[in-house]
C-alpha cells in the first residue's frame, strides 16, 4: 500500500490513485472459492457441462472477483503516512457486469472519490473501483468500496 501524507491524499480525491497487478483467476481458484463457499453450481465446477451454455466454458462466482478487491487494494490504495489498520467498512453499491472466464486475469483502477473524518483518528475513504478483464472490453464489475481507517 503506497503511504502519503493525509494532505497529499485530499488533494487526490476525484483522481485514479492506483492500479493494482493482474491476478489470475485459474479453474483451482474458482473451485477452491467454490468449496470455500460451498457454491458449486456447475457453471465454475463442471468444465464439460459449462462449455455447453454461453460463456463456453466456467467462470468465476462474482464473489469471488469482487473477493480480490482487498489484494488489489493493498497494491493500489493510497494510504495515510501512520495508519495502524485499514478495515473494510463496506460496499456502497456492488454490479457484476461480465463474467470472468477461467483462465483470465483480472485487475483493479482504484479512483478515490471522498475522505471523511468519522471520529478521532479514524478515516473513512470511499474508492470507485473498476475490476477489468484482461483482453475484454466490458469490466467483470463496479464498486463503491468503504475503508475504515485508524491512525
Amino acid at each position: 500500500m503506497p503511504a502519503a501524507s493525509l494532505s497529499e491524499i485530499k488533494s487526490r480525491i476525484g483522481e485514479e490513485v492506483g492500479v493494482s497487478s493482474s491476478i489470475l483467476v485459474g479453474q483451482a481458484r474458482i473451485e477452491a472459492f467454490a468449496d470455500a463457499t460451498e457454491d458449486r453450481q456447475f457453471i465454475h465446477v463442471d468444465p464439460p457441462a459449462a462449455a455447453q451454455t454461453v460463456f463456453g466454458g466456467t467462470i468465476a462466482h462474482g464473489f469471488l472477483s469482487l473477493s480480490l478487491l482487498s489484494r488489489m487494494g493493498a497494491e493500489a490504495m493510497l494510504l495515510p503516512e501512520g495508519m495502524a489498520m485499514a478495515v473494510n467498512y463496506g460496499l456502497d453499491r456492488v454490479r457484476f457486469l461480465a463474467p470472468v472466464r477461467a483462465g483470465k486475469r483480472v485487475r483493479g483502477r482504484f479512483v478515490l472519490d471522498s475522505v471523511e473524518e468519522k471520529a478521532p483518528g479514524q478515516l473513512l475513504m470511499r474508492h470507485s473501483v473498476t475490476v477489468e478483464i484482461e483482453g475484454e472490453d466490458k469490466p467483470a464489475l463496479s464498486a463503491v468500496w468503504l475503508a475504515l481507517i485508524v491512525i
